[in-house]
């Protein structure tokens, strides 16, 4: 039996909306497609009527319920309260139950799964990516040309790195007598794309004598499960991450990817009362960097005299649940930041894990609103909290001819600590 809930389960939270249209104006795709469809009011009606049996499960219910990023931001701004991600999450696993999954689907829930077919796989990428690329210019179209399955052929990605972030770190690293332990969910991104953020989240705990627990035996967060319809995938996940963190003492699990806190933390808490516990414990870690006095003692330390300008961007799953606070008091004190605040900063950048798969033309879109802003910040680097994020901003700025280059927060603190 399933412990997701189903249409039925959500039935009273569907009838709390009012079909005010306050969503509209907090929708980033509904920004794009000026359709009813496309925006929370519109899908909400869609789910009600599905329950009510008035609409049948066809191809354009299953499109019309594909056009959600997933970011919250609705939920966030509902008078409500309707929980949007969470209704569109049910629609799309009750798609999945009498329609089957996509061929990518079924593709994700094989490989999150699987971390050893995932780490072959991302090795094998890297090989050949850099035996293709090596002299081979950005702007060249035979670079455009890589072939890479579901993946835009204009895409710009990261490189592939050659060892994954837990391959090159021991289980458990310990701080300072009397300190705090926390335990680290690397998530996916990190782990496989950007082992780098995860060095400069360690050196930032060596420095507060914090020890850190690395269990081995975790799993993907699920969410790329979650929005592809795959209930029973997010369950094994969370299985497995249960069992990988439910060992010793409670620590803080933290995360250093928003999407991994929401998925480890909201939609992990909500399949049972084990999952709850350990959901309840998770941590994003600029807030506990934040809790644990970072911020003064970096404000601390001399100002250098050259400083670079840096601006941010709000991941959506940080700015919904209110974290947007600790990582500016965290790049305002580091000792080698000018920070600068930036227009659009909580605006969506487009990337919505799988949706910039099925829908990479308006992900574009969405995230080209983002490039005006970044230029009249003149901010050299654009700071995020988010792996994903990170991924979805370089390509804007890519794309837009743009000079800056995006990092993750804690790179930068990591860069300004001394040694």
């Amino acid at each position: 039996m399933s412990k997701h809930k189903n249409l039925h389960d959500l039935e009273d939270q569907i009838r709390q909306c009012v079909k005010c249209g306050a969503c509209q104006a907090h929708c980033p795709v509904f920004a794009e497609h000026k359709r009813e469809p496309a925006v929370a009011r519109g899908k909400i009606a869609l789910a009600h009527a599905l329950l009510d049996q008035d609409l049948p499960l066809d191809e354009r219910f299953v499109a019309d319920m594909s056009k959600c990023l997933l970011c919250g931001s609705c939920f966030d701004k509902c008078p409500n309260l309707v929980p949007t991600d969470e209704i569109v999450a049910a629609a799309r696993r009750e798609i999945a139950e009498r329609r089957g999954l996509s061929n990518f689907a079924k593709v994700v829930g094989q490989v999150v799964k699987r971390p050893g077919l995932m780490k072959i796989g991302l090795k094998g990428a890297g090989a050949v990516s850099r035996l293709l690329f090596r002299k081979v210019p950005q702007s060249s179209g035979l670079r455009l040309r890589f072939p890479a399955p579901w993946i835009a052929p204009d895409r710009v990605l990261p490189e592939i790195p050659t060892q994954t972030f837990r391959d090159r770190h021991p289980q458990f690293i310990p701080g300072g007598e009397g300190r705090p332990t926390v335990a680290f969910f690397t998530g996916c991104m990190l782990n496989y794309m950007y082992p780098q953020l995860g060095d400069a989240l360690l050196k930032c705990l060596k420095f507060l004598d914090i020890s850190v627990y690395i269990p081995p035996d975790q799993g993907c967060c699920g969410l790329p499960s979650i929005t592809a319809g795959d209930g029973r995938t997010v369950e094994e996940l969370a299985e497995r991450n249960l069992a990988a963190f439910s060992q010793g003492e409670p620590h803080t699990i933290i995360t250093a990817c928003a999407s991994c806190n929401i998925g480890m933390g909201r939609h992990f808490a909500s399949l049972g009362e084990r999952q709850a516990e350990i959901g309840g414990r998770v941590r994003d870690a600029l807030v506990v960097l934040e809790r644990e006095g970072l911020a003064r003692k970096l404000a601390r330390l001399p100002k250098k005299e050259q400083r670079i300008k840096v601006a941010y961007h709000d991941p959506c799953h940080l700015r919904t649940q209110g974290i947007t606070k600790e990582p500016r008091a965290l790049l305002r004190a580091l000792p080698g930041v000018e920070f600068v605040e930036m227009e659009g900063a909580d605006r969506c950048c487009g990337l919505g894990g799988t949706y910039s798969v099925y829908h990479w033309e308006t992900s574009k879109k969405i995230g080209d609103r983002k490039a005006p802003g970044i230029e009249k910040s003149g901010a050299e680097l654009v700071a995020t909290a988010c792996p994903g994020c990170m991924m979805q901003l370089q390509d804007i700025i890519t794309r837009a001819g743009l000079p800056q280059k995006v990092v993750h927060v804690l790179e930068l603190v990591a860069r300004d600590l001394p040694e």
